[in-house]
């Protein structure tokens, strides 16, 4: 039998542990800002994004001149010997030669085929996939987001429902003290009101633990300090007028996956387009302006030399027959294009029935979300009634107790049926793409 001393200390550590705290609420709208802002997830699809961005730009896309400058400079000495056609002789000892020059030049493609105009598209729908990236690592990390803050919802109302249950076995435990102290009871009562406040703790301790557990890996996710302490939003809102097959078409236009393949087929038929050019002539133009000094001394039969002036230039470069390299990256280039659509038609098909599914455990939750409410409300309705009769000493502690947890275990229930109900919904919304528009 547990002392009265550890009962009473047990109590104090529950009270000095889990007393209410200050704790700021964290809104669910606050939960998105912040996470949209710190996730390093999305932070690094952001940088990607930004990345493909700069990608994209006239400045990389060869449509632009180069515009190079140049410059060189020489100095020696050396002995030189020469000899003349009269067979006259010059003998001249470190003899200097300098030279110097420099050049500004323009360099143009005034024409490649079309290579240039479909990589510059290619670049462009780069940077749509990394939108279309960057938004489906928002939408897993929303997901996953509200996956933790409805966890951490639960859990709060779990606490709350097993601190009442807690309360409950303490008051039986007070009774059945007192009624075995005036011989009313024998001690085998107070022996079992002892074990289930007992088990009552435990797991009031346990459910505490993992709400705890479970806000820090919420704060991980926003990107913040793991023990900042907050409290949630328990309430619900649920979606409306949800109809699968207007689901199923908004999937087949909106889901980011489907998006990321069309746009991925988009970039192999460029691919394709971009090796066909590779036959085409190419056409460059080229300017430059420069000078050019030299002095030989009498090395030679002129000692100085000056250039100075422009020069302009065209070239024509055309690959007539690379030994059959240019027709096997076209025959590729088609092969990889079907791969594409292949894997498109995939991927529609997989959307379609991830919406489906989806749609069933939905329709699944919320059924069980309406059974588990009437069940919560017949065991509220029974337990009171138990109460009532154990106050009256109808019913045996452990009838009682038994109602107790058939109430605790439907409240339990309940909660996980809400919860679960609006983690159904959400992952409904992502496969038809309304996440982002959805009302968390």
């Amino acid at each position: 039998m547990i002392s009265k001393n550890i009962y009473i200390t047990a109590l104090a550590l529950l009270g000095v542990i889990f007393s209410a705290k200050s704790q700021d609420l964290l809104t669910k709208k606050e939960a998105v800002s912040i996470a949209l802002e710190n996730n390093f997830d999305i932070r690094t699809a952001d940088n990607n994004v930004s990345i493909a961005e700069n990608n994209a730009s006239i400045e990389n896309s060869g449509y632009l001149p180069t515009l190079s400058a140049n410059g060189n400079a020489n100095y020696s000495r050396s002995d030189t010997k020469t000899t003349y056609p009269n067979d006259s002789v010059t003998d001249l000892k470190g003899a200097p030669i300098i030279s110097y020059g420099a050049s500004v030049g323009i360099n143009y493609t005034l024409f490649d085929g079309t290579a240039r105009g479909y990589a510059f598209k290619q670049l462009k729908e780069n940077y749509r996939l990394s939108e279309l990236q960057a938004r489906l690592v928002i939408e897993n990390s929303l997901l996953n987001l509200f996956n933790t803050y409805y966890g951490i919802a639960r859990l709060t109302q779990n606490v709350t429902t097993q601190k009442q249950s807690l309360n409950i076995s303490r008051e039986r435990l007070t009774r059945a003290r007192y009624s075995f102290d005036y011989g009313q009871n024998t001690q085998l009562d107070v022996l079992n009101a002892e074990v289930d406040y007992n088990t009552d703790s435990i797991s009031y301790l346990t459910l505490t633990q993992q709400l705890e557990n479970e806000k820090r890996n919420l704060n991980l996710l926003l990107g913040r300090d793991v023990n900042s302490s907050f409290s949630v939003d328990t309430t619900l809102v649920y979606a409306s007028g949800l109809d699968k097959e207007e689901l199923m078409d908004k999937a087949r236009s909106s889901n980011v996956n489907i998006l990321q393949e069309q746009s991925a087929l988009q970039n192999a038929e460029y691919d394709l387009r971009i090796t066909g050019a590779r036959s085409i002539p190419k056409l460059g133009l080229s300017a430059s302006y420069g000078l050019s000094y030299s002095d030989r001394g009498q090395t030679f039969f002129w000692n100085t030399q000056r250039q100075l002036g422009p020069s302009i230039g065209a070239s024509l470069t055309w690959n007539i027959y690379d030994g059959g390299l240019t027709s096997t990256r076209k025959q590729n280039a088609k092969i990889a294009l079907e791969n594409q659509q292949i894997s498109a038609d995939q991927t529609r098909m997989e959307v379609e029935r991830n919406v489906s599914n989806a749609w069933t455990v939905y329709q699944t939750a919320l059924f069980v979300l309406e059974a588990e409410r009437t069940n919560l409300a017949t065991n509220q309705r029974n337990f009171s009634r138990t109460q009532e009769q154990y106050t009256l000493g109808q019913v045996t502690s452990i009838e009682f107790r038994q109602a107790q947890l058939n109430l605790l275990n439907a409240q339990l229930n309940f909660n996980q049926a809400k919860y679960s109900a609006k983690i159904a919904e959400l992952a409904l919304l992502q496969f038809s793409g309304d996440l982002l528009e959805a009302e968390f």
